[in-house]
């Protein structure tokens, strides 16, 4: 007996949705694959960076080219694609803040150099200075940068001598470039004349440096000294826009905006679907529909669902505060303390 027109639709109707199914688990896969070799790229950078504050000091030659090497192995990569993926990683050791600040710090800022378009010149030199901003940091005792609650005034003053701390660690080496010096003395210096060490203002503030101190505010907000102050990324973007403007290069402040989306990499996140996620990458060219892990209780949390909200026609609507999810949601999601970025050029989900 011959199939009927309708049976003939119903099959082929279900051979679409199998097929439909398999392209999205081979995405998927693809996916996890790549964000695997991303995670490792960042395992061996941070390693590097490491090595490089750890030779600074007695190998400051060493380090230099150490750090520059680097540098430009990371801006090669990111000059040689349009679009960029932000990725989030994966959590880190508390005691590790200093390292994952600082690479953190140089890699967003060369990637916001790209966007508002510096040369290549200055991107590595951005990328290094990222690097190199708070070496300072290294003079000033656990005790004070540990500390949760107010410093005191004299432990307050103490912490803003990283700065200088930091240009006399880089003039060790007589390779650095002068401007990576400049950087570290200026990244806390703020346009309306409230910042440190010597209170500039406007133009008298170096334009790399205006630069690093909107990523360094960013970066800083995101993981202060005191964890029970730490905020949100989807927060920090706007408080920045909102309550820094005054202080911050506001060219610099709307492109890491754009560049990090309105929901960066961390954030946790209810979809138009009333799923709860946790933003994992941002593509460059598609800020509105980033990739999110969702929750979901019938799936195991090793294999927990990561979906592409433009291809699944989701939004987002709205950030949620990690600390109010229900416990079970908060383990599977696991919301980062630290957050971390790194970037591909590959088209991902």
């Amino acid at each position: 007996m011959d199939e009927s027109p309708d049976d003939k639709n119903s099959e082929h109707s279900k051979n679409a949705l199998w097929d439909e199914k398999r392209a999205r688990i081979d995405e998927l896969k693809n996916y996890r694959r790549n964000l695997q070799k991303v995670e490792k790229e960042f395992d061996r950078s941070m390693a590097q960076v490491r090595a490089v504050m750890s030779k600074l000091q007695n190998r400051p030659l060493n380090a230099v080219e150490d750090a520059t090497t680097l540098v430009n192995n990371l801006a090669e990569d990111l000059l040689s694609g349009e679009n960029i993926v932000l990725h989030l990683m994966n959590d880190s050791n508390e005691a590790d803040n200093f390292y994952y600040h600082s690479l953190n710090v140089s890699i967003l800022s060369m990637m916001l150099a790209k966007a508002v378009g510096f040369s290549e010149r200055d991107i590595k030199l951005l990328g290094l200075a990222g690097l190199f901003h708070d070496v300072g940091k290294m003079k000033i005792p656990d005790t004070v940068l540990r500390k949760q609650g107010k410093l005191t005034p004299q432990e307050n003053n103490l912490l803003k001598m990283h700065t200088k701390y930091g240009v006399d660690f880089l003039k060790l080496s007589e390779t650095i470039p002068e401007k990576v010096k400049v950087i570290a003395e200026q990244h806390h210096e703020y346009l309306d004349g409230s910042g440190y060490p010597k209170q500039l203002k406007g133009d008298q503030i170096d334009r790399l440096s205006q630069l690093i101190a909107v990523v360094n505010e960013y970066d800083s907000l995101c993981h202060p000294r005191d964890p029970k102050q730490s905020r949100i990324p989807f927060t920090v973007i706007a408080y920045l826009y909102k309550q820094r403007k005054k202080q911050l290069n506001n060219g610099d402040l709307g492109v890491l905006i754009r560049l990090l989306g309105i929901y960066p990499p961390g954030s946790v996140v209810q979809l138009s679907s009333g799923q709860i996620g946790l933003v994992m990458s941002v593509n460059s060219e598609r800020l509105l529909f980033p990739t999110v892990q969702v929750y979901d209780a019938a799936i195991p949390r090793s294999e927990a669902p990561i979906i592409d909200l433009e291809a699944a026609g989701l939004t987002i609507e709205k950030a949620l505060k990690p600390g109010a999810l229900p416990e079970a949601v908060f383990e599977y999601l696991n919301p980062r303390t630290r957050i971390s970025y790194f970037f591909d050029n590959n088209k991902s989900l």
